[in-house]
């Protein structure tokens, strides 16, 4: 295969220009990351505190025998559990792109947590009859400088919409942003050849919302108006990367009492 390669680098992903290993551009979900979190902080707050209610007794001993590992126990919870649904994720994507190749799956050999997954992609394949024109390739933008990887293009009901598999308690709005950065991008870069080709021209997009319960197919806009909230996130990336580096200068004039850490020290 001759896929892009990519880097992580300060928490963000890279992707590799593979005519020029010099230049690296930041991935779509790491310019989406930028968005404020907030709901996070109550989040990890709420993990831990359930984390500690459910597992009391094995906190309780944990804090007599190792009060610090017990504080690494509770303030990893949120991790623990985000990487749980992460691996779950991964597992049912793997599965879908399968499927979407026309891959004839073994229910014997499929894990039980992504059994329903499978079963409800199947359905969702057999109602909408998509047809695709590109699955788990590369997009990437020479114009506004990022890259990305998308689940699938496809034709359905004669429109050509970029798609996203989501296995998530919910389908976020954030989602918008990231279906438009694809949709906008310049070019794709096929990973059977490392070849690019245009982008194609494209109605909307969507995602399919895969859940053990069931799926459904929700659209989603992701025109002009939203890729230029993108575009504003690709910019606070840069600040965030380098733009704000040295933006406050060292002091010109100085009063008062002032004295610092290291001052102190020689004294």
């Amino acid at each position: 295969m001759a896929g892009v390669s990519t880097i992580k680098r300060g928490g963000s992903r890279f992707y590799i220009n593979p005519d020029d290993a010099h230049i690296k551009v930041p991935g779509v979900t790491s310019v989406v990351g930028m968005l404020p979190k907030d709901f996070l902080t109550f989040w990890a707050a709420k993990e831990s505190a359930e984390a500690a209610v459910t597992n009391w007794d094995i906190v309780s001993q944990l804090v007599q025998r190792d009060p610090a590992g017990a504080v690494d126990y509770l303030k990893n919870a949120h991790r623990r559990k985000s990487k749980s649904a992460s691996d779950l994720g991964s597992a049912a994507h793997d599965m879908f792109e399968r499927q979407a190749r026309g891959d004839i799956i073994n229910p014997r050999h499929v894990h039980s947590d992504i059994k329903p997954h499978v079963r409800w992609f199947d359905e969702f394949l057999q109602e909408l009859q998509p047809e695709f024109l590109h699955l788990e390739e590369t997009v990437w933008s020479d114009t506004h400088l990022y890259a990305g990887s998308f689940d699938a293009i496809a034709r359905i009901d004669g429109e050509v919409v970029v798609l996203d598999w989501k296995t998530s308690k919910a389908v976020y709005d954030s989602v918008a942003l990231q279906l438009s950065a694809y949709r906008y991008a310049d070019r794709i870069i096929r990973a059977d050849d490392g070849e690019s080709i245009d982008v194609p021209e494209m109605a909307g997009g969507a995602v399919l919302h895969v859940r053990p319960e069931g799926w459904s197919f929700v659209p989603v806009e992701c025109g002009p108006k939203v890729f230029e909230a993108f575009k504003a996130l690709r910019q606070v990336f840069d600040w965030e990367a380098d733009g704000k580096k040295k933006v406050v200068g060292k002091p010109i004039a100085r009063g008062g009492e002032q004295e610092t850490g290291t001052q102190r020290r020689a004294a």
